[in-house]
């Protein structure tokens, strides 16, 4: 007994307050350390999906040939480019004969059960005919149905008398998907005609990526405007 009192009271009181207070001190700075770590926020932006593309260039290109009566036939092609909101599109023999047009324009669409399109657009009108000229092209569907419409009006740079506003509207149903019929109308100056707004019918069919469609204006006339339309989507 005496033997083990003596080793425990050789050591001395000092030591053992000076072994105590080194490690609270170690203690205290480990915890002051942690605490004055930062954390890291998490990030506040959402990457981007998986696989997410830019809108690719949509391109499509019609053709409308004119059998008028008691005046010249022609061919009124046309072409547009689109890109997400951009639209672009050139005329010919639109406004009027040897005359073309470059236009510039945004997209809108909306809807579901009932849908919506709609550009509207500014243009240049160069040819027989010179000027500026705003516009717009449009439609609306719903189930089989659908209308659409583009117009512009005309700034005629040499005589403001000639300022004119064309306008082409049709309203059709597709009782299968490859064949719709229905009415159309034009108010034109890009040939001479007795109406100021000219109407018929039309029967149109498409195969994959190709529309071809018949129009036959003032179908009560003894010799009517026959207009014939092939375009391509691409």
């Amino acid at each position: 007994m005496s033997t083990i009192a003596l080793g425990v009271a050789s050591i001395r009181p000092a030591a053992w307050v000076r072994a105590v207070l080194v490690a609270s001190a170690l203690l205290a700075t480990d915890r002051a350390t942690l605490a004055q770590t930062p954390v890291m926020p998490a990030p506040t932006t959402t990457p981007d999906p998986v696989g997410a593309k830019p809108p690719e260039w949509e391109f499509s290109a019609s053709v409308f040939g004119y059998f008028v009566p008691d005046d010249r036939d022609y061919a009124q092609p046309s072409f547009t480019a689109d890109r997400g909101w951009l639209h672009i599109e050139a005329r010919y023999n639109y406004e009027d004969q040897d005359t073309g047009s470059a236009w510039f324009g945004c997209n809108f669409a909306g809807g579901k059960a009932v849908w919506w399109e709609l550009t509207p657009m500014v243009g240049a009108v160069f040819g027989n005919t010179v000027g500026m000229a705003p516009g717009y092209r449009g439609a609306i569907g719903w189930w089989k149905l659908e209308f659409a419409s583009e117009g512009e009006y005309v700034l005629d740079a040499g005589d403001s008398s000639d300022s004119f506003f064309y306008n082409w509207s049709e309203l059709a149903v597709a009782p299968v998907d490859w064949l719709r019929i229905g009415m159309a109308t034009q108010r034109t100056r890009a040939y001479q005609s007795e109406r100021d707004i000219q109407r018929g019918f039309l029967v149109g069919a498409s195969f994959k990526r190709v529309d071809a469609t018949l129009y036959v204006f003032n179908p009560d006339d003894a010799r009517p405007t026959v207009v014939v339309a092939v375009g391509v989507d691409f």
